[in-house]
């Protein structure tokens, strides 16, 4: 029977991988990124422009990895659901990408205004390039994406007790408050870490490390995937 324990392994470290790139990716350019862009500032902050978005990448990379990791396992017992959890972490990193890619337009905008005469001619350009990243962040329209993935994956792990049910069941609470956060930041269109933001998303990303490290140290629930494996044989035999 397979365990399935390479997978459980793999999807804990890209949990910590793509939690620790998200956090690391303010670092950087800290405040430089707002509306009214500062030219000036942001053209000579190319070399931090670029390191953001390579962590960026990172983090996109990685949270597409984790639905692809769990999906092997999760399909055994809701295909619908694992395949879905997929696509919705894919939309939410491609979205951060759409982000980074705004950031790096912003730099060479930034880079020709300042060498311009007539610097304000690029501000609109230059705010619409910062809506975009905005809009575009976890705050928003990738966080939307996100709270699908996470609330269906942990519903399938809640269901099949693949792990325990009070950390699943701490990931579907956690997927709702985030996703009040998130429909709060759009109405308010208050992005980042707002004292809001903070607390109701931090639910999720301790429940994120500690089924991190649960997923690296005990790996899924051996009994769970038992339990599934006849039908599984059963229904692949001719």
């Amino acid at each position: 029977m397979k365990s399935y324990r390479g997978n459980a392994i793999a999807a804990g470290v890209l949990f910590i991988l793509c939690s620790a790139a998200s956090i690391l990716s303010i670092v950087p350019l800290g405040g430089t990124v707002g509306a009214p862009v500062d030219f000036a500032k942001l053209a000579g902050s190319d070399n931090a422009v670029v390191t953001t978005a390579l962590i960026q990448f990172v983090w996109a990379a990685s949270g597409m990895g984790i639905a692809i990791a769990l999906y092997p396992v999760l399909r055994l017992f809701n295909p619908t659901l694992a395949l879905g959890s997929v696509v919705a972490r894919v939309v939410e990193n491609v979205v951060i990408l759409v982000g980074t890619l705004s950031l790096l337009a912003l730099l060479t905008v930034s880079q020709q205004a300042a060498g311009s005469a007539d610097p304000s001619s690029f501000q609109a350009t230059g705010d619409a390039l910062v809506a975009v990243r905005e809009w575009a962040s976890p705050d928003f329209v990738a966080g939307l994406a996100f709270v699908v993935g996470t609330f269906m994956y942990n519903y399938v792990m809640y269901r099949s007790r693949l792990v325990p049910r009070w950390l699943s069941g701490l990931g579907l609470v956690g997927a709702v408050l985030t996703l009040v956060a998130t429909v709060n930041a759009g109405f308010t269109q208050d992005f980042g870490f707002t004292a809001v933001n903070s607390v109701l998303s931090a639910p999720i990303g301790l429940q994120e490390m500690v089924l991190a490290v649960w997923l690296i140290v005990k790996g899924f629930n051996p009994s769970a995937v038992r339990s599934i494996a006849p039908s599984t044989a059963r229904s692949t035999t001719p």
